[in-house]
């Protein structure tokens, strides 16, 4: 419990620096998460998001522990039926992460730039994240199910030791 507040703690303060979404102009491209994760990553799959785990699984390194590069992985969950893919951009701490996506929130078809998500699962685990709302300055209160990170080919070799299938 102690772990999970000290994150919220931690992403709160960090989360102010968030760099947000741009205005999206008529003749910029309208982003899916899949689209821009697929290309941010490298991590060729395709298919609605909450499928890139599965289709991972013989193909690409999975596990519990971020690392700069790596996808996580949503669970579908609420209106997001389909699930959400996202790239991590830092990793601050154990806990506290932030990711590159597309298609999240207020920020339909647009990327959303370094954008905090704590770990807020019991087992430090990252199976259940809460996510930065800028609206507010803090996190979002849904906390998301997600399946762990999905590490491209460039990583494999920086993937934290404890890494590997959940």
């Amino acid at each position: 419990m102690l772990k999970r507040l000290t994150a919220a703690a931690v992403a709160a303060t960090i989360g102010f620096s968030v760099i947000g979404a741009t205005p999206t102009r008529a003749d910029e491209p309208y982003w899916q998460c899949v689209t821009f994760a697929r290309e941010a990553s490298g991590i060729r799959i395709f298919g609605d998001a909450w499928t890139w785990w599965r289709q991972a699984s013989n193909r690409f390194t999975t596990g519990d522990r971020p690392a700069t590069g790596s996808v996580l992985v949503f669970q579908p969950h609420g209106r997001m039926n389909r699930g959400h893919v996202a790239v991590v951009s830092e990793v601050l701490t154990d806990r506290v992460i932030k990711v590159t996506h597309a298609n999240w929130g207020g920020s339909r078809g647009r990327i959303e730039e370094n954008v905090t998500v704590a770990d807020v699962s019991d087992k430090g685990d990252w199976s259940r994240v809460q996510v930065w709302y800028a609206p507010s300055n803090a996190l979002g209160t849904t906390v998301y199910p997600t399946y762990g990170f999905i590490y491209g080919q460039s990583e494999i070799a920086s993937v934290p030791a404890t890494a590997g299938q959940p």
